[in-house]
């Protein structure tokens, strides 16, 4: 696959990624009763909804914005274990497809963009090698 390709896969991802990011976490923010009872079916408790908001909303910011790579790899992390994390919850709960399709998205989303991003959004690690003087 071509440079140009990747590039393209990568902001394609990211771009919904951050949307749908950005989407449920204001949704969550502003406690919206769809979403309150979507939470509370899961079984989680109310006081976790503006904490998963501001999460989701910091992190499509630092996906989004140049630079800070070992924070884009933490908002990764998290958005990868949030939506599998909301997955197995639905699928604990007897949820639907329907109602599983959203988080399976923003976790294929997630993969897709964590995958495709460039050298310059990358932690880079330095591998030392040892000598061994005879």
């Amino acid at each position: 696959m071509n440079k140009r390709t990747t590039k393209i896969i990568y902001w394609i991802a990211t771009a919904w990624l951050a949307l749908g990011m950005v989407s449920t976490g204001l949704v969550q923010l502003l406690h919206v009763e769809e979403e309150v009872a979507v939470i509370t079916k899961l079984g989680y408790p109310t006081y976790f909804i503006p904490l998963l908001g501001t999460w989701k909303l910091l992190g499509a910011v630092t996906v989004l914005i140049p630079r800070f790579p070992v924070l884009k790899e933490w908002a990764y992390a998290g958005f990868f274990f949030a939506m599998s994390g909301a997955v197995f919850s639905h699928l604990a709960a007897g949820s639907s497809l329907a109602e599983i399709a959203p988080s399976l998205l923003l976790l294929a989303l997630t993969v897709v963009s964590w995958y495709f991003r460039p050298a310059d959004r990358k932690v880079v690690s330095m591998h030392h090698s040892s000598v061994i003087l005879s």
